[in-house]
């Protein structure tokens, strides 16, 4: 079965979710290793946001973590964008859901690294909470849902960039986000943010929710260890 571009007729809806996400915590290790003191490190800091691109126009600030992904056009494609565009902000609705994502991805850059398939990596995440609200569609809801085995599909995301496509250019109500099926932990609800004005910090803000957790990842499985819990997944080969 395919999907109908005439679902977006009655589908686009304000919906709202508080969602998990994952970011690697490497940055700040990494730039230690130049500088000897605080001071320089704030310099080195400042000097290398100049030379990022700059983040996207929003109709109010937003804290750096919801932003950082929409200043970047990956070589990459994710699962609703083709290589080269503008990035996306990836959540879920479960931290082990969000975990779950990363643990993948992990993997994969792992597997797809000729010289590192043998190794151990050892790295640092930051996982935290936000708030999204917009236009959005949910895959995981009719109609969308009597096409979820395009939507779930491992490695293929033909279907779901060419709704991504459709719903972001959608003349009526330009879909902000979408609601979708985790396929690394499914029955678990994720979102893929298009659009940063859909994104806020939560009650209390975000920093309330940051939270470091430590991931092992082999040929063989990806562990995630963090506050007062641990996650593990297996891989073949």
């Amino acid at each position: 079965m395919t999907w109908d571009p005439a679902w977006l007729e009655s589908s686009v809806d304000v919906r709202s979710l508080l969602a998990w996400r994952g970011v690697e915590a490497q940055h700040v290790v990494a730039t230690m290793r130049l500088v000897d003191t605080p001071a320089e490190q704030d310099l080195l800091e400042q000097l290398l946001e100049t030379s990022k691109p700059p983040p996207p126009k929003t109709a109010r600030p937003k804290h750096y973590l919801l932003t950082t992904p929409f200043r970047y056009r990956p070589q990459h494609a994710s699962r609703f964008r083709p290589p080269h565009t503008q990035g996306q902000w990836y959540g879920a609705e479960s931290l082990q859901a969000a975990c779950a994502e990363v643990a993948y991805w992990r993997h994969r850059f792992l597997m797809d690294s000729e010289g590192l398939r043998t190794e151990v990596l050892l790295t640092e995440h930051s996982f935290f909470q936000a708030r999204v609200r917009g236009t959005a569609i949910d895959l995981m809801a009719q109609p969308w849902r009597q096409c979820r085995a395009l939507w779930t599909r491992s490695s293929d995301y033909s279907a779901t960039q060419a709704v991504a496509s459709a719903a972001a250019e959608h003349a009526v109500h330009a879909v902000q986000w979408i609601a979708y099926e985790s396929v690394r932990a499914p029955s678990c609800r994720c979102a893929v943010v298009m659009d940063a004005n859909a994104l806020s910090e939560p009650t209390g803000g975000l920093d309330r929710t940051l939270q470091t957790w430590r991931c092992k990842t082999t040929q063989r499985s990806v562990m995630f260890a963090g506050p007062g819990d641990s996650f593990a997944w297996n891989f073949d080969g």
